[in-house]
């Protein structure tokens, strides 16, 4: 997180950059954001006190609830992970170990601290690459030799041997000239042989185990992998090829393993943030049979996580106490007073996202930075193919979207998506070979291409 943090106000203006309405979901998650960088800049004595205050979202599909989380995380460039609630069902037969959850968020973070410290020392590992590949290019620097050698052949005399400040001199004016040579791509045609190291591998070892010994596999291809010396294995390639492979092998030598771990860990337990997704899907209803009794388990299994608890990961011990649990369900059928009462009090914050209609959907269209018809319209720029929309054709595609939402089941935004494939299905094949360049989509056209099928309720549910 940035020394400053960001205010709540500027949050939601982020937001607002790729998320339409929701305003109370945004507004309860940029407060949420704020007060984890306010409690970091109390004394380590109240802030070790200080819990985060976890989110329900309540809403239907494709309203913006993951998207504002995954946008949120993005913001703060902390660990993310969205996890589906109902995976954990039935615990022990075809369900996970609720605290692999904690350790999907470590090996996540150890990756993104990783690919940082490989920007930090890809100069340097650049540099590196280079003189290892002019040593591959060049024969080696000559060496100082003794009297003994230079007397050692009948031809070698003493006024025969040139000196090895000569040598030297020349050696270093050849290799300078080959620098030059490889930063201006003119040796980009040159076949050079290096050895690289084959990646560790063990034997292949299948394990079934008991919910939480997920690790146990990962640590014992670890230790068989330590105990296998690592091979190397020589390759064929271009000049360009072969210093991006010496570059990336430079890169993993210089990164200090032990600080990325450290890092890591303290990112998971400071700034990470969960986002349990299909929170509903646990509620039980009041049958004491049946599946209901292990959605009620896995509530319970998700309590002292949510809580605050240590988990061990490969990497050591992990604290939850301050990851931040974003939680989120259609509560169709049920609602959140429904959840057992330990883990209701653990989510204190409850916001309801608003259903989308045509007036949203219009400017879920257009407004965002990663709007659909800016995105159709960069995917066909590619083809060649110059791609307009009127806004009678994006009104027109709006009230479809509104309409199937209202006759079939209510999937949101996500509506949008099967609607605008179905209308440029025609343009999307033909694309490469069209002769015509520019496509102008209007009202017209997306009735000629959608209108039977939206008279057609039967065939509506199954095309959109």
């Amino acid at each position: 997180m940035s020394e400053n943090g960001l205010k709540p106000r500027e949050i939601v203006e982020k937001l607002n950059r790729h998320i339409i309405g929701q305003a109370d979901a945004k507004r309860a998650v940029a407060i949420a954001l704020r007060n984890r960088w306010r409690r970091q800049n109390v004394s380590k004595e109240l802030a070790d006190e200080i819990s985060p205050k976890n989110i329900i979202m309540i809403g239907p599909t494709g309203v913006g609830k993951t998207e504002i989380a995954r946008r949120l995380a993005k913001l703060d460039n902390s660990p993310f992970l969205k996890v589906e609630a109902s995976k954990f069902t039935e615990v022990g037969y075809v369900g996970r170990d609720v605290e692999s959850i904690i350790r999907d968020l470590v090996e996540l973070s150890v990756n993104m601290i990783k690919s940082e410290e490989q920007e930090n020392v890809r100069a340097k590992a650049a540099e590196t690459a280079e003189e290892k590949l002019l040593d591959l290019l060049l024969p080696a620097k000559p060496a100082e030799k003794k009297v003994s050698d230079m007397l050692a052949g009948p031809d070698d005399t003493y006024e025969n041997v040139q000196p090895l400040e000569e040598q030297t001199k020349s050696f270093d004016a050849t290799r300078e000239k080959l620098r030059q040579l490889l930063k201006a791509g003119k040796l980009d045609g040159r076949i050079v042989e290096l050895e690289v190291t084959e990646a560790r591998s063990g034997p292949m070892i299948e394990i079934f185990s008991a919910a939480g010994m997920e690790d146990m596999g990962l640590n014992i291809r670890d230790m068989l992998g330590n105990a296998f010396p690592q091979k190397r294995k020589k390759r064929t390639l271009k000049v360009p090829e072969a210093l991006e492979v010496l570059a990336e092998e430079e890169a993993q030598k210089l990164i200090d393993m032990d600080k990325v771990t450290k890092i890591a860990m303290e990112k998971v337990e400071q700034s990470g943030i969960i986002f349990l997704d299909e929170i509903d899907k646990i509620v039980g209803s009041d049958s004491p049979h049946g599946p209901d009794v292990s959605r009620e388990g896995v509530q319970r299994d998700l309590l002292p996580i949510v809580e605050g608890s240590n988990v061990n990961t490969r990497y050591g011990m992990v604290k939850t106490d301050h990851i931040l649990f974003i939680a989120a369900g259609a509560f169709s059928s049920s609602k959140p007073s429904d959840l057992i009462p330990e883990l209701q009090g653990r989510f204190p914050i409850r916001v309801e996202l608003d259903s989308l209609g045509k007036e949203e959907f219009i400017r879920i269209l257009t407004e965002p930075n990663n709007a659909l018809v800016k995105q159709y319209t960069e995917m066909m720029a590619t083809e060649g193919i110059k791609l307009f929309f009127t806004k009678e054709a994006i009104s027109s595609i709006a009230e479809i979207a509104t309409l199937v939402n209202e006759r079939t089941e209510n999937i949101g935004a996500r509506r949008l998506y099967t609607i605008m494939e179905k209308l440029l299905d025609d343009i999307s094949f033909e694309a490469p070979d069209m002769k015509e360049k520019e496509i102008k989509i209007d009202a017209k056209n997306v009735e000629e291409k959608l209108n039977d099928i939206i008279e057609d309720e039967d065939l509506s549910r199954y095309i959109l």
